[in-house]
């Protein structure tokens, strides 16, 4: 009996369950160097606005083409961290020639882990022990080259007073307040390709190209990321002269199978067709229910986007929009893309469920109609409250 009620209800039940979330994401595809640098930074926004959809769950370009760490640099970390717990241990039982012989190997080892670190830990970790057995050995000058790398990582890094001498605490603070380690160095940071996310010290500060005027002298962790392409770090070196670093970035098997589809995708994108088979069948290869498809060419003065959304199953492009961009030297151009991700997805009946725009649903012009003579709208005539300002309807001219 229960079972056959259970069949009844299968239909309803059914019904009722609601419907599955569709896979979407922006791509897209630069038409010449100039553009490519923006084009990561771009999708991101459009994939950021494209989350505040109901029914939509949106799968980002590292999650299509993977961004995997360097193996190696994986490697060099963990063999880092247990040469530094051995420093350590050593320098707490006052061996310190054996200290310094496995902090210095440790600190070599290091040199190759930049593309797995995520902090200074534990290289900042291992040049205060450094800095602090050569301190120990009357090597101030030396210690104090340490202090310094150790300084632009990391000012702020803790050490411990239960563990260091008061004399070499003492040395740390002469260092950070000497006019050395307020000397300050530019570096310049490019990645072929470019548009690569770039962090210094694990702070995000900008995308390749990008140049870096006011660093500490010293040394720094250099990350830097694009999706489909794995991860790549250095140290590098700043000093009163500008530096320059040029990070070649290894693209995965992912990204290299759509590499080789996007000669067609932005041919039928840039044609504007009803149907578009490539974007269809690159789509359909990444798992995606729909996608936003753009081209982005330089003008000179800006960039010109050619974007359309496209259903993945049919190929069937549902909405379309050409536009110029203007940039980022004011920070306008996050809402600039989530402006129009709303207008594609809004024009074909989906709804946004929340926007951090002000100006979403707004043309600029709603309060035109109300002026009227004298310069005073019609929100001026209304009757004032209690509590409103007496002066509201008043020009000062009225006695002329």
């Amino acid at each position: 009996m229960k079972s056959a009620l259970a069949l009844l209800l299968l239909p309803a039940l059914t019904l009722a369950a609601p419907p599955q979330a569709r896979r979407v994401s922006t791509l897209l595809v630069p038409m010449d160097p100039a553009s490519e640098a923006s084009s990561v930074q771009m999708e991101g926004y459009m994939n950021d606005a494209l989350s505040n959809f109901a029914g939509m769950t949106v799968r980002k370009s590292e999650e299509l083409f993977g961004m995997p760490e360097d193996p190696e640099a994986k490697a060099s970390l963990e063999r880092g961290r247990k040469g530094y717990s051995e420093s350590l241990s050593a320098f707490d039982k006052k061996e310190y020639e054996e200290a310094e012989r496995k902090v210095r190997a440790t600190l070599k080892e290091l040199q190759g882990a930049a593309g797995a670190m995520r902090g200074c830990s534990p290289l900042c970790d291992a040049l205060a022990l450094y800095a602090a057995v050569l301190h120990l050995r009357g090597e101030v000058e030396e210690a104090k080259l340490a202090l310094i790398d150790l300084i632009a990582l990391s000012p702020t890094h803790e050490l411990s007073p239960k563990r260091f001498s008061r004399e070499f605490l003492a040395l740390r603070v002469q260092v950070a307040t000497s006019r050395t380690s307020q000397l300050r160095g530019s570096a310049t940071v490019n990645s072929r390709p470019s548009g690569a996310r770039v962090y210094v010290d694990g702070e995000v500060v900008g995308y390749t190209p990008v140049t870096l005027p006011a660093l500490p002298i010293g040394k720094h962790l250099l990350r830097v990321e694009r999706p489909g392409f794995r991860q790549y770090g250095q140290f590098m070196e700043v000093a009163t002269d500008d530096a320059e670093v040029t990070a070649k970035l290894v693209p995965t098997s992912a990204y290299k199978a759509f590499d080789a589809q996007l000669d067609r995708v932005a041919g039928e994108v840039n044609r504007a067709g009803e149907k578009a088979s490539g974007v269809a069948a690159m789509a359909q290869s990444l798992g995606l229910d729909r996608v936003m498809v753009g081209t982005l060419r330089s003008n000179g003065e800006g960039t010109d986007l050619t974007l359309g959304y496209y259903d993945a199953r049919t190929g069937q492009r549902l909405a379309g929009r050409r536009m110029a961009v203007q940039g980022d030297e004011f920070g306008q151009l996050k809402q600039e893309m989530e402006r129009v991700v709303n207008h594609l997805v809004n024009s074909i009946g989906e709804k946004v469920t929340k926007s951090r725009d002000p100006l979403d649903n707004r043309g600029g012009m709603e309060d035109w109609s109300s002026e009227d003579r004298g310069g005073r709208g019609k929100a001026q005539d209304k009757k004032s409250k209690p509590g409103d300002d007496p002066l509201d309807s008043v020009s000062g001219t009225e006695d002329w």
